[in-house]
């Protein structure tokens, strides 16, 4: 029996086009940064170390980033559009072709490890308590992605509050305190998540394999409603006070 299809949220749109050699020469220093972050944490990349990674003079990365803030903000929302493509067009199980529920498992575990890698920049980015849900459409395509694939696994209830809910478990600062204070390694969150996915679905209710299978037998042939497509949402916030730029204001970031 085929796995049901689920309902796609699709990208839509998109900034300004550039030319494909600025595209490829930007990704490539972007993708070089990403290294260095990931190997050096944030806090300790400059951009000459960039410009030595990448082959090219420094004068290149200010022309294309403007200074050190401008390279950590267009990196952020570098690595956020990627992790985005991912889920919503990438290869099943994270992408589209997968059982919705093993696509949950997927996204958790595919959230975490990209969020403690980038865990940095977002610590930076961090509104204000009040403020952190007020503007924040990366959230909201998160949140309507998980709902998405909830509705699909035949959830039925306050699926609103239900994916709230399972993204809190996915919040940059909750996931460095249990990975630096509490030593959860990576792979402990990612069950964590999972075990709460097959909750909220009643997958975990479903145990070996004959039961799961008659679980999700139950879904074939559900009808699926879905809003119409999103935009790929730029990673669009303020760098906290003190943060990489120096300055006592927060720095106020347009979309690349």
């Amino acid at each position: 029996m085929s796995t049901p299809r689920t309902p796609e949220i699709t990208l839509a749109g998109g900034p300004r086009r550039e030319r494909s050699d600025a595209v490829r020469n930007r990704n490539r220093l972007l993708d070089v940064a990403a290294r260095l972050v990931a190997e050096h944490g944030a806090g300790n990349v400059t951009m000459d170390q960039v410009a030595t990674a990448a082959g090219v003079g420094k004068g290149t990365v200010f022309r294309r980033f403007g200074d050190r803030a401008g390279l950590m903000r267009a990196l952020l929302d570098h690595a956020e559009k990627r992790f985005q493509e991912a889920f919503l067009t990438g290869p099943a199980p994270l992408g589209p072709g997968a059982d919705p529920v093993d696509r949950l498992h997927a996204f958790g575990a595919a959230a975490i490890e990209h969020r403690l890698r980038y865990r940095d920049l977002y610590l930076a980015a961090e509104q204000p308590a009040d403020q952190r849900y007020s503007n924040d459409p990366p959230h909201d395509l998160l949140a309507r992605h998980v709902a998405t694939l909830l509705v699909a696994a035949g959830v039925h209830g306050d699926v609103d509050l239900l994916t709230q809910g399972l993204l809190a478990t996915l919040e940059v600062p909750l996931l460095h305190h249990l990975s630096t204070r509490r030593g959860m390694p990576a792979d402990r969150l990612a069950a964590g998540w999972g075990d709460l996915v097959d909750r909220v679905t009643g997958e975990g209710d479903a145990r070996g394999p004959e039961p799961r299978a008659r679980h999700r037998a139950r879904r074939q042939g559900q009808e699926i409603w879905t809003d119409s497509a999103l935009w790929l949402k730029p990673y669009t916030f303020r760098f906290a006070a003190s943060s990489m730029n120096g300055v006592d204001d927060p720095v106020p970031f347009s979309p690349l």
